[in-house]
């Protein structure tokens, strides 16, 4: 972990980030950039030695960073314009200009890691297991606006890398989960279980992803940090095992009874399995297992749901 250096993280409320700026706090000044739009949340980084500072992406004028320091050591760049309104045009520009301004204003930086995702690729086989020199679409009918705007900020991140002469590595990040924020994927699926919903599963087969517990994303880090390049490195940022969505549902139905609506359906929300070698290379393997990471997050969300039973 590091020790003495001056951080800056952006999307600080998140299910990334968050955890990741209250880990290096203890060893670090770490400085959170966001919105703070939930109530409470911003008082409640503080109070773990946080220093907060408001920050709009679609502000692109020279006073959106004015009062954040730009002698930071190195920047997780989390936050993340997601376009739910549908609009590629605003999300692209959106994205690519603040990620572009960041990058600028941190230019002295040792490391800037971007956190992209694997939402990118261009759809294969269910079980196919994506390399980093896949070919990438930006599709996804779950949620046109976002891959398009994290691929713009990908372009922007490569960019700014060389002309900046700044190390970067851009992390395509999987599905990250655990106890703390609102508990990530499984967690969603696990809240349409207990409202009755359905969930869409492919017609055959089932979707394959590469869930990564939130330990060991925040002990991952500084090895991205530290695997930092000029041109930027690109890395798929998952868990060492291919889950099935199916599975992983079923799962949470055996862990606490509640049935699961499992329903074919040609849309689905797509999810993507990592070849993990090359994250595997620079970060070490992973420590937590699905199942007892699923378990454990159901716990601090749901405890009053997980049977006596539950195997530990």
């Amino acid at each position: 972990m590091l020790k003495g250096k001056k951080i800056l993280v952006t999307g600080a409320t998140g299910q990334v980030a968050r955890p990741v700026a209250e880990a290096l706090a203890e060893h670090n000044e770490v400085w959170c950039l966001g919105r703070f739009g939930a109530p409470g949340v911003r008082e409640e980084l503080e109070r773990s030695s946080l220093t907060t500072r408001r920050w709009d992406m679609a502000d692109h004028s020279g006073d959106a960073l004015r009062d954040v320091p730009g002698d930071f050591t190195h920047v997780l760049h989390s936050a993340v314009h997601r376009g739910e309104d549908g609009d590629c045009h605003a999300a692209a520009e959106i994205n690519a200009v603040a990620t572009g301004l960041l990058m600028d204003h941190c230019r002295t930086a040792e490391s800037f890691l971007y956190v992209s995702t694997g939402a990118l690729y261009a759809r294969q086989s269910l079980d196919h297991a994506y390399t980093e020199t896949d070919r990438v679409d930006a599709v996804a009918d779950w949620l046109p606006a976002y891959p398009v705007g994290k691929l713009a900020a990908e372009g922007a991140a490569r960019a700014f890398a060389r002309v900046l002469g700044l190390p970067t590595t851009i992390a395509r990040l999987n599905i990250a989960y655990g106890p703390g924020g609102y508990g990530g994927v499984p967690m969603l699926y696990f809240r349409r279980m207990l409202a009755g919903q359905e969930i869409p599963v492919p017609v055959t087969g089932q979707n394959w992803f590469s869930p990564l517990h939130t330990d060991d994303l925040v002990a991952q880090v500084p090895a991205l940090w530290a695997a930092a390049a000029v041109p930027a490195r690109i890395v798929n940022w998952g868990g060492d095992e291919a889950v099935g969505v199916t599975d992983c549902v079923r799962y949470l139905s055996e862990l606490t009874g509640v049935p699961a609506k499992l329903t074919p359906s040609p849309v689905t929300r797509e999810t993507y399995r990592f070849d993990p070698a090359l994250r595997r290379a620079l970060t070490g393997p992973c420590t937590v297992s699905w199942r007892d990471g699923v378990r454990d997050t159901l716990r601090a969300h749901f405890p009053q749901y997980v049977r006596r039973s539950a195997r530990v």
